[in-house]
């Protein structure tokens, strides 16, 4: 045979393995070796599972049957009540669909749904390799430091006049508060985009996954606005801490039940059901109460202080950034400092971060893996190099209406800290 990969399909051969759980695989092959790392690459949350969320999993691992291929009746009902409650819009139970990982049902969306796929960028590093893998067409739309990498609607429909084809089959994927930058909309915004889609009958993935980590707690949904055209996908792997759990959810319209029904089919033939004791422990998650609510607003408040230190850390470096309002994201942009870093033959955002990482120990994905272009000097890091359940710990030992000491940083984030000011350091480099 003239090479083991002859017969691969002509989608998947050549790719590779996701960039996240790559440059977590490689920081944790160089720990070992002894070298000290600082691990931003992956982007999982550094808190713990909620107890009462962890005590109902417990009471539930006798739970060994086969679930509905859509998900237990009584979790889908508390996600449209999630939904209803946090994003104001008319969800039920019959428009739900739980799938093992919000990955997993993005996958699915784009298999059922043949038509074409609008990313703007940066964006998260599996939205296109899952398009490629399954053959769709995908469009970037090129976002802008200007417009804090947040796509308009100006910019949207300037897109799709181009296209000169005003009702061809579109999704458009969003994602707010953003991975990789950390960054929302506003309402106004997110009506803007919905007048948009509208006018063009886009279908949105609203990937809300970090929807209940805005920094303020104060997260809106496009469904609002757009309620006939809008799937929400959310879970428990970044609000809750659960990702090693891989429950995703998926809230359609009763408009879009053909793509949920279709979607269902393709997963009675895949994964058949998600973990049963998972979806039991779910029903609380979604559910809330004082504890959930509690456990998020000290999760926001730590996530709020570290992300705004980080960000004025690289900023008086001279390198470009926002500041955060959401997740646990910085999307870094060294364009200023390029004249600096083609003299140390940098050229482009894997030369930047194969030599941050080499020099420094610091462990970020480049712009290029976010479908930025190759040459642009841009990075992700996520700011979770933490010990989540200490600093839970000690941030509930402070009024919830106050902010953080300064000094919880020095405490509970020395090492994060450390990182940025080693990214810092070498940036200034000459």
């Amino acid at each position: 045979m003239n090479g083991k990969n002859v017969s691969l399909n002509m989608n998947v051969r050549g790719l590779k393995p996701s960039a996240t759980l790559a440059i977590n695989e490689r920081s944790n092959k160089l720990l070992s070796e002894g070298r000290r790392i600082f691990k931003l690459g992956l982007g999982q949350s550094p808190f713990p599972v909620p107890d009462s969320v962890v005590n109902t999993l417990r009471n539930h691992a006798h739970e060994k049957d086969y679930l509905p291929v859509k998900g237990l009746h009584e979790l889908r009902e508390a996600v449209a009540d999630f939904h209803r409650r946090k994003d104001h819009i008319n969800a039920s139970a019959e428009g739900v669909l739980i799938g093992p990982g919000s990955k997993e049902l993005m996958f699915l969306l784009q298999l059922v749904y043949y038509g074409e796929i609008l990313l703007p960028t940066p964006c998260w590093v599996s939205y296109g390799p899952q398009a490629k893998i399954i053959g769709r067409n995908v469009q970037l739309i090129h976002t802008t430091f200007e417009e804090s990498w947040r796509i308009t609607a100006e910019s949207l429909r300037r897109y799709l006049e181009k296209e000169n084809d005003t009702y061809r089959p579109r999704l458009l994927i969003l994602n707010y508060p953003g991975n990789p930058d950390g960054d929302t909309y506003s309402m106004e915004e997110l009506q803007e985009l919905a007048e948009a889609a509208r006018e063009y009958e886009i279908i949105l993935l609203s990937d809300e996954i970090y929807g209940q980590l805005n920094h303020r707690g104060g997260h809106f949904s496009i469904a609002r606005f757009y309620p006939e055209g809008t799937i929400i996908s959310s879970g428990l792997s970044k609000w809750c801490g659960a990702g090693g759990w891989r429950l995703g959810t998926f809230t359609f319209p009763k408009t879009l039940s053909w793509l949920l029904d279709a979607m269902a089919a393709v997963a009675s033939e895949t994964f058949t059901s998600v973990s049963a004791p998972i979806q039991y422990a779910a029903v609380k998650a979604f559910r809330g109460g004082p504890d959930i609510e509690s456990y998020l607003s000290h999760a926001r408040r730590i996530l709020r202080l570290i992300g705004l230190r980080c960000a004025s850390i690289l900023q008086d470096a001279n390198i470009r950034v926002h500041d955060p309002r959401g997740a646990f994201y910085l999307f870094i942009d060294f364009e200023p400092l390029r004249e600096a870093l083609e003299r140390r033959d940098i050229h482009g955002s894997r030369d930047l971060c194969e030599r941050l990482l080499t020099e420094t120990g610091v462990a970020i994905l480049p712009g290029a893996d976010f479908e930025r272009p190759i040459d642009e000097l841009s990075a992700r890091l996520a700011y979770v190099n933490f010990d989540g359940a200490q600093a839970l710990a000690a941030s509930r030992e402070i009024p919830i209406d106050h902010e953080l000491p300064d000094s919880f940083l020095d405490i509970h984030a020395a090492s994060t800290i450390e990182a940025m000011q080693r990214i810092a350091g070498w940036a200034a480099e000459q």
